[in-house]
């Protein structure tokens, strides 16, 4: 296996393999030209006189940890079964968000595989990976990543991620990667050793990368292409895009979006790219020849914080704006609530508004939970912890009816009783006590009470956020599992539930009683959050999913306490 080496700051580069040092061939600009390593084989650099071997930065696969040696890695080896595959958009789609360490309790590839019917069966149509490039340690939700090329050794590497897609594609389940661009690990990162893949000047999670330098622009394109191409991977959510500082020309997102389309044509599906961005500006999606990147979808967590606090009560921290019903009525039909109005907890004007004669609902993915809203609470709790069981299954309700993209963060469907916290397994123990100490006086910081907080290095934090799937149909657990089914099978059924015009869509609510009513084409939403029953202004019709009481007249509907109703007029 033949590479070039791009390391602009070492005046010598050898490859040590084998047991023997070979010096490498500098280039033009930086370049620097290996020999060939035989497929399975271990090697690393050894960078101007230093004796201490280090990974390829573009390692595929990185068998004894992000500090060992790479292993020469055939992508062209592995026996795909997908070749029937022509892929799934986003227009219909229902996404399932997973951790592959805490999905199950082998915790590899090859137990998710097992779970697939699950998703299936539920209705799903895009699982959506958190990271699964190679991080330090064995356990970690996937975002300190150093080698992104490398596919993380203990869920199986990179023949067990192509196994995974595989399975996913032959029960029609298309795979979304979760990646991230905007900052590298604090353990296993020597991109700097090699050259300026990093820039001055710092995001929330660590320094810049120098997305403006051309070879590290291209380290990213090619990266991302990779997951595409030689993983079968259907598409990717872009991880924190807004803290990515790019003054070209182009921006790297339009560019990625040029390449991945062009790549989409080669090979005949859809790969949609999706933003997590909380820049509430179309700029993500809006087309590329009216100014914007022209990614298909972004997230839109104005819609999470208006649902959340709505069925929780809680408006502490970004919560703040949050509590009213016209919040949530507004994010229905302009998908923001900050479209330029005034955000509290910025202390600013926020946002951009849509144009809904261009962007469609099914742009914005949207949630009651997922990893980010669950795992950064101080101790990882979960929707069920925080209100109702009643209000639970409003919220499915409400979600799994929106004109968006729905996104389920994995055990929601059940209403899983597993908490999910912030979990890391560094071996060093100045990190692991700088990362416990920073995580306390985050959350401290933001009104929370952290003496209930475990630390992130105790094992437990990590085992306890295991799916139980025993749990699954028992009691509450089933019954929350069927409305689950039954919503997202009435979704697939009722095309008016699919239509994502927001200009066919229509709310009325009340801040004071605290209910809210959609209408979709011949559909009616209705839900009362509030603790007492309220005569809601719904037409008569055919009640198709109840929960807690409702009882319909000619013109109006009585909803009991903390309940919802679909009807069909």
């Amino acid at each position: 296996m033949a590479q070039r080496v791009w390391a602009p700051n070492v005046s010598s580069l050898a490859l040590r393999t084998g047991g023997a040092d070979t010096p490498l061939t500098a280039e033009a600009d930086g370049w620097w030209t290996a020999p060939d390593v035989p497929f399975g084989a271990d090697y690393a650099f050894l960078l101007d006189d230093s004796d201490e071997p280090v990974p390829d930065p573009a390692s595929r696969w990185q068998p004894d940890g992000v500090h060992g040696p790479s292993r020469a890695y055939d992508q062209s080896a592995y026996r795909w079964h997908d070749d029937g595959w022509a892929g799934r958009d986003l227009t219909a789609a229902i996404v399932y968000e997973l951790h592959i360490g805490t999905f199950t309790e082998g915790a590899t590839f090859d137990s998710a595989i097992e779970r697939l019917d699950h998703l299936v069966d539920l209705g799903v149509t895009h699982v959506e990976l958190l990271p699964v490039n190679a991080v330090n340690g064995v356990w970690n939700w996937g975002y300190d990543g150093v080698d992104w090329y490398a596919v993380h050794a203990p869920y199986g590497g990179p023949d067990g991620l192509k196994r995974f897609v595989d399975a996913a594609h032959a029960r029609g389940l298309a795979v979304i990667q979760d990646v991230v661009y905007n900052h590298l690990g604090p353990s296993g990162n020597y991109l700097p050793r090699f050259g300026p893949y990093l820039k001055t000047g710092r995001n929330t999670w660590g320094d810049l990368v120098n997305v403006e330098e051309p070879a590290v622009r291209e380290f990213i394109l090619d990266n991302a292409l990779m997951w595409l191409r030689d993983y079968h991977i259907d598409g990717l959510r872009l991880d924190a895009v807004h803290a990515l500082q790019d003054s070209s020309p182009t921006h790297i997102l339009a560019e990625l979006e040029s390449r991945v389309e062009a790549l989409s044509a080669e090979v005949g599906r859809p790969l949609p790219l999706i933003a997590e961005s909380d820049l509430n500006d179309p700029i993500m999606i809006n087309s590329q020849k009216d100014g914007g990147y022209g990614l298909a979808a972004q997230w839109d967590d104005d819609v999470h914080h208006a649902l959340h606090s709505a069925l929780t009560g809680e408006t502490q921290g970004y919560y703040c704006d949050f509590g009213p019903m016209h919040v949530l009525a507004k994010t229905y039909t302009h998908g923001f609530f900050h479209d330029g109005t005034y955000s509290t907890f910025r202390g600013r004007d926020h946002g951009t508004p849509i144009d809904p004669a261009v962007v469609r609902g099914w742009q914005f993915v949207v949630c009651l939970q997922n990893h980010d809203q669950v795992g950064n609470r101080a101790v990882g709790d979960r929707l069920p912890e925080l209100t109702t069981p009643a209000l639970v299954r409003v919220g499915a309700v409400l979600l799994l009816t929106m004109p968006f993209t729905p996104m389920l963060w994995m055990g929601e469907e059940w209403a899983a009783s597993t908490r999910w916290p912030f979990f890391t397994s560094h071996p060093e123990p100045e990190l692991a006590e700088a990362t416990a100490k920073g995580r306390v006086e985050e959350f401290a910081g933001h009104g929370w009470n952290t003496e209930e907080m475990i630390d992130p290095q105790d094992p437990e934090a990590y085992r306890s956020a295991i799916l139980k799937w025993s749990e699954r149909d028992e009691g509450g657990h089933g019954e929350v599992l069927a409305l689950y089914r039954r919503l997202i099978a009435l979704r697939a059924a009722e095309a008016d539930l699919r239509d994502s015009d927001l200009r066919h869509v229509s709310v009325d609510f009340d801040d004071d009683e605290r209910w809210i009513v959609v209408r979709r084409g011949a559909l009616q939403i209705a839900a009362n959050v509030s603790e007492v029953a309220h005569s809601v202004p719904v037409a008569g019709g055919e009640l198709l999913v109840v929960t807690g009481d409702a009882t319909p007249g000619d013109d109006a509907l009585v909803l009991g306490p903390q309940s919802a109703a679909v009807l069909r007029t």
